[in-house]
């Protein structure tokens, strides 16, 4: 087994967290093997760097090793990619084409955004995974093949399975072994460290003299979420140090190159973008329940009326159901008007009309998914890439959607 260190330094990672030298232990373990492995993380943790290091550390290290980004594929030709197609399988299929599988025999492959993956696709994995047989598009001829599969995903698996979009056996399958590698704000005392070896590398890279940050700077530093981890730090580097002619940084200047200030505030689940979509989708909803709350209240002060038809009774009985309602037109200093209901009224006589109506609100998720991609596409000017995003998703996701609501 190779030393931990001579392995960071031969596939260029940086750190001594706890929890990454873990990841890159088990990875060293399970190389010789021919087990599949499922690498799990955040989104610019560097997951790709783990089936680099399985790979070179197994005995297919001498045969092909083919990365696969899953997401990047359309949908229509990612079966044709990863099996083949045999020739006038579809339209445009001109002569026979071999698929990953077929190419990488005796390799390995590294399907990355594996979450991504069609469930027709999923189906044909499957069948490659149990016993390594698959057919090639618009062929009926079985074919063999041995790779090892390692895959990457930075979906939470176990959601995506509840939502059927991701079946369950096939999870079981690719995860044989789990590699989860740590964000990097979990991952606190390697941050400066990183910085500093990206400023450095820049530095070299443009001919210039490192960037240096003071103490309140790496106190920023250190406290920022980073919810595009190690991606994102080494951008900011490479910034500060193209762009800033005083190669010592202070906090000010460092804040003016991150996104979002608020270095304390607690990290997103999953790192969803703030951009994303879903956040304006929650914003709005908790003003439909406020809204609604301050309605049903109002009714309650109305039918209160209604029923005692004593004005100073019912302000005396609800003041601070008022003040709850009025509390933003500063109700300690305003009357209150209330209308004088006559009390030789039978309420349950002249008041028949009255009847309780539910608020009729559209919550309904696919309406508000739909009207943000129309939102999107007509910002972007219907382009499907910078639409996609800026709502966090991926290109054939949104083309799918696009697609299903026939926008």
């Amino acid at each position: 087994m190779e030393n931990l260190q001579a392995l960071k330094q031969r596939f260029g990672i940086i750190g001594n967290d706890p929890h990454l030298n873990r990841a890159l232990e088990k990875a060293v373990r399970v190389a010789p093997t021919d087990i599949s492995v499922l690498v799990t993380g955040e989104s610019g943790v560097g997951k790709e760097n783990i089936p680099k290091i399985v790979h070179s550390l197994s005995h297919r290290k001498h045969a092909k090793y083919i990365a696969v980004n899953c997401g990047a594929i359309p949908e229509g030709t990612i079966d044709s990619e990863l099996f083949g197609h045999e020739k006038g399988a579809f339209t445009g299929a001109t002569q026979d084409r071999k698929g990953y599988f077929e190419v990488a025999d005796g390799g390995t492959i590294f399907l990355d955004e594996v979450g991504e993956l069609p469930l027709t696709t999923q189906v044909r994995l499957l069948r490659v995974l149990e016993n390594g047989e698959f057919i090639k598009v618009g062929s009926s001829k079985v074919l063999k093949t041995d790779v090892r599969i390692v895959a990457a995903t930075n979906v939470n698996m176990q959601s995506a399975i509840e939502k059927e979009k991701f079946r369950e056996d096939l999870y079981y399958r690719l995860s044989t072994v789990e590699i989860h590698l740590p964000a990097l704000r979990e991952r606190n005392d390697d941050i400066h460290l990183l910085f500093r070896k990206f400023a450095s590398d820049f530095a070299q890279k443009y001919r210039m003299p490192s960037i240096r940050l003071d103490e309140n700077a790496i106190s920023v530093l250190l406290n920022y979420r980073f919810p595009g981890n190690i991606r994102q730090l080494k951008n900011l580097a490479e910034q500060i140090s193209v762009i800033e002619e005083e190669r010592i940084v202070s906090a000010v200047k460092l804040q003016q190159y991150l996104p979002n200030n608020n270095g304390n505030l607690p990290a997103v689940i999953g790192g969803k973008k703030e951009n994303d979509f879903s956040t304006e989708r929650d914003i709005m909803y908790k003003i439909l329940f406020d809204m609604r709350n301050d309605i049903n209240d109002l009714k309650k002060l109305t039918l209160d009326l209604m029923k005692n038809g004593d004005v100073e009774q019912v302000q005396e009985e609800n003041h601070q159901l008022i003040e709850k309602i009025y509390r933003d037109q500063n109700t300690q200093n305003t009357n209150i008007e209330v209308m004088n209901i006559p009390q030789n009224t039978s309420a349950e006589k002249d008041y028949d009309f009255i009847e309780t109506i539910e608020e009729d609100e559209s919550l309904s998720l696919q309406e508000k998914e739909v009207e943000m991609i129309k939102k999107s596409l007509e910002k972007n000017s219907n382009k499907r890439k910078l639409a996609a995003k800026e709502l966090g998703i991926s290109e054939r996701t949104l083309y799918r959607k696009i697609k299903q609501y026939d926008l």
